[in-house]
Formats: structure tokens, C-alpha cells, sequence
């Protein structure tokens, strides 16, 4: 008897800096946020994976203290291909301004991200978390940004960052699921999560840089393959 495949449904959460920092970089950055679903979904295919739904969300950050109400954007979550014109539509709309030092709020949208209604349906699933940024970012306990836009029930400090993540009792995410790519510089606190966070593939340079054929596809690979 021929066993099926399982059904996978995954959920993607896209993080981009769009402070002014990011200029013509940003553009590259939307051509890759927009073809990483599809190129997913291919990998999956080709290992025999079959992905039974599939939904992308964005959240566009800033920095709260010199933003204000546009330090920070979140979509909901788009259904792929259903939804998928307006995802591109929402993507494209997004252009660099703002933002008045080499800090940013990139801690609140990985804070935010975690916080996803993520999907528990399918066979399997897959909970994914990706970040582009050219900066460092405000440290959570800063009390620079938090004025009344800043969001509320963000974690106090990055042990606190990292507890939501490692957890197994945070119910933040799945365990087995949830991956985290970065795409930042060697900087303050990318670095530190490149290197303590579990199931993270940190990819250390400036944003907009493209990465190789072989390190993309060893990305996509990792994202699919089993823990």
C-alpha cells in the first residue's frame, strides 16, 4: 500500500526595514520577500512535501521614537496563490523614509512576528520568521521608543526575547516548526541571536546583498528538512 505524503501548511512572516537607511536596497529586498514563497514551495515539492496551504504575512518596521504611529506596519495574513496579487501589491508599496540613526525597532517586529496566529492545521507544519535589515536595533529595555505608539506586551529585555523563543511553555510557537532567517550585518543583536538562537540561519550582510545559489538553496533546504 502507497502511504501519501504529509500535508504541510506553512506560515511566513516577512520583516523589512524600511527606514531611509535602506534606499536602493529595499528594492532588492522586495524582489527576494516576493519570490521566497515559490521558491519554498518548489523545494518542499521536490522532497515529496506537499504544501497543503500556504500564508504570508509582512511587517515594515521603523523606529517608534522617530516615526511615531509609522514605526511599525503589520499585515495579515495573506493565502498563497489565492491572495497573492495583493501581497505583491502591499510589498511593492513599501519605500525607504524615515528613521533618524543606525538603530531601529527590528527587536519589536521579531517580538511581533512570534506573536502570529500561527497555523496548527496540516499533517505538518512549518513557522517562519525571516528578517531584513541594514542596522543594529534599540535594545527592548530602551525607554527611548517607547512612547504612546509603541506597541504594549513586548518583552522587556532580550533574555526575556530569547525565553519567548526557547521555550517550550512560552506558546509563542511550535517548537518543531519554527525557523528564523536573518539577513543583518555582524552587529548588535543579530549576531547574538545568530549564535544562541535554535533553529537560526543567520546570514551576516548588508541587506539588498545577494546571496549566492548555493547558500539560497542550502537555506531553503534547511528550512524543509526535519529537526
Amino acid at each position: 500500500m502507497c502511504l501519501s505524503s504529509p500535508k504541510y501548511n506553512v506560515d511566513i512572516v516577512m520583516c523589512i526595514n524600511t527606514t531611509s537607511s535602506m534606499g536602493c536596497f529595499l528594492d532588492t529586498v522586495k524582489f527576494n520577500a516576493l519570490r521566497f514563497y515559490s521558491d519554498l514551495k518548489e523545494v518542499f515539492k521536490t522532497k515529496g512535501k506537499n504544501v497543503d496551504q500556504l500564508r504570508v504575512k509582512v511587517i515594515d518596521f521603523k523606529d517608534y521614537n522617530a516615526d511615531g504611529i509609522d514605526g511599525m506596519h503589520e499585515t495579515e495574513f495573506f493565502y498563497i496563490p489565492e491572495q497573492e496579487d495583493e501581497l505583491k501589491k502591499y510589498v511593492n508599496t513599501l519605500v525607504s523614509r524615515g528613521g533618524e540613526n543606525s538603530l531601529n525597532n527590528g527587536l519589536e517586529a521579531l517580538s511581533l512576528a512570534m506573536n502570529s496566529e500561527w497555523t496548527t492545521g496540516g499533517d505538518k507544519r512549518r513557522h517562519i520568521i525571516i528578517i531584513w535589515t541594514d542596522a543594529s536595533a534599540h535594545p527592548l529595555e530602551s525607554s527611548l521608543t517607547k512612547n504612546s505608539f509603541y506597541p504594549s506586551g513586548m518583552p522587556t529585555d532580550f533574555n526575556e526575547l530569547t525565553d519567548w523563543w526557547e521555550d517550550e511553555q512560552s506558546g509563542k510557537m511550535n517548537q518543531s516548526a519554527k525557523r528564523l532567517l536573518i539577513f543583518a550585518p555582524d552587529a548588535t543583536p543579530w549576531t547574538e541571536i545568530g549564535l544562541n538562537f535554535g533553529h537560526t540561519i543567520y546570514f551576516p550582510a548588508k541587506a539588498g546583498d545577494g546571496l549566492s545559489d548555493v547558500d539560497y538553496q542550502t537555506i531553503l533546504s534547511s528550512i524543509s528538512a526535519p529537526i
